[in-house]
Order: C-alpha cells, then structure tokens, then sequence
C-alpha cells in the first residue's frame, strides 16, 4: 500500500490561505504622509527657481530699507525673522521719527492674517504630524512655497517637510537679497523701475494657475478678486488683500455646506 502524498501547497485539505499583510496595506494608505530628509530635499529644490525671483524682491526690499534708514544688520534681522515681503516693505514705508510702534504692528497684522487662511489649507495633511514638525515648517511659510506645497500634496506625494525644505530656500535667498540691496543702497536707485516690486505677483500667479481644479475653483477666485478690487479702490492701505482672502474663504465654507 503506497503512502498518500501531502497537498502540494502544504496546507491541510479545508484549510484558508492566509491573510494579506496588514503592513503591505498601511503602506498603500494614500493619506500617509512622512516627515523624510528626502522630503525636505526635494521641497528645497523644487522651489530654488522661484526663490531666485524672491531674491530679485529681496533686494527691492534691501534698497528700501537703506533709504529708511535701516543699517544692513537690522535690514538682514528682519528678513531673517519676519519673511513676508509686502508686510516688511508697508513696515519700511511707515518707518519714521519717533517710530509708529502700534500702526506698523497693527498692519502688518492685519495683511498677514491671509497665513492663518492658508495654514488651515494644510491642516488635512499636517495633523498627522507632530507639532514641532508643524510649527518648524509654518515659521518658513511664504505664498510662494505654500503653493508649491499644495500642488505637492495633492498629488499625493505624502511629503510633509516639503513646505520646511521649500521655505529655507526661500530664506536663503530673501535674506541673502536682502543684504544685497541693502549694501548696494543708492547705487541701485527706485527698484520699482526695474520691475521688482512686479517679481512677487507673477510668480504667484503662475502657481495658482497650477492649482486650478476646473470651473469650481472659479468662484471662490472671482469673490475675492472682485471684493480685492472694489476695497483696493475705497480703504486705505492693504486691506484688500485680507478681505479678498476672508471672503474667498467664506464662499467655500458656503459651497461645502450645499
């Protein structure tokens, strides 16, 4: 009598095959999002062409500042700690003696509050990370590298230092602008003639560009370029630029409520 032979697969007869690895799954998630080196690489060099367009502003800036009065360190320092052109140029603009503490705070204030609109854009991918990976990253978020970060975490890269590696290099180069203009001083005379304070607004714009989801997206732009528009024409300063972004913000909370 010959021996039966085992089932070829080595599993006893009635016997389930076994069940797919959970790891293999977690690592398909498409919501995962890392905070890596090669993250902070490749935001770094993603946004090193449009920070050599934040260099030409920087140095708008630099110039500004020197005709102010400021000295190259002090221009340099605020650059380094604030990193928002249009709120460091109004600042400049104001810049007199005595000095007018409380309207250049109060403004500068007032223009950035378009940040905490656009901090909660990331806040569905940055609240899987920890808070000194979060708040290291927003210190060095500028318009121009949020974008980027947004058309970089819709494609589903999963990158989260990709703000932070796109943000030191737009420090690098305001900073490194900055001081540029600011030795440079008179020499380089009104920047605006050479198109400068133009840089900034184009670069944005061909970003944005870049984050047209189809005809939905053109509600929400159109609220607040019209609101933009009509309070640029009828308020002081630069409070068309928070009111186009609040309102803009408004349409959408509206849209998803439908």
């Amino acid at each position: 009598m010959t021996e039966e032979s085992p089932p070829a697969d080595g599993n006893a007869a009635g016997e389930s095959a076994p069940e797919p690895s959970t790891s293999v799954a977690a690592d398909a998630d498409p919501d995962r999002v890392t905070f890596s080196r090669e993250g902070l690489r490749a935001g770094f060099v993603t946004c090193v062409p449009i920070a050599l367009g934040v260099g030409g502003y920087g140095i708008a800036f630099g110039v500004l500042a020197d005709q102010a009065g400021l000295s190259v360190a002090e221009a340099a320092l605020m650059s380094a700690t604030v990193l928002a052109g249009a709120s460091q140029i109004i600042a400049v603009e104001l810049w007199a003696d005595p000095l007018p503490i409380a309207t250049i705070v109060f403004t500068v204030f007032a223009i950035n509050l378009r940040y905490s609109l656009m901090g909660a854009a990331l806040q569905p991918w940055f609240r899987r990370l920890s808070p000194s990976q979060v708040y290291g990253s927003l210190y060095f978020m500028a318009d121009e590298n949020w974008a980027l970060t947004m058309r970089d975490l819709k494609s589903g890269s999963g990158r989260g230092a990709f703000l932070l590696g796109s943000g030191i290099a737009i420090w690098v180069f305001w900073v490194g602008s900055t001081i540029l203009g600011a030795v440079a001083g008179g020499v380089v005379g009104d920047p605006i003639r050479y198109g400068f304070d133009f840089i900034l607004a184009a670069v944005f714009v061909a970003l944005a560009a870049e984050l047209w989801e189809g005809k939905s997206t053109l509600v929400p732009w159109v609220a607040s370029l019209g609101t933009a528009v009509i309070a640029a024409q009828y308020l002081p300063g630069r409070w068309y630029v928070l009111l186009g972004g609040l309102v803009a913000a408004a349409v959408e909370v509206i849209r998803y409520d439908e």
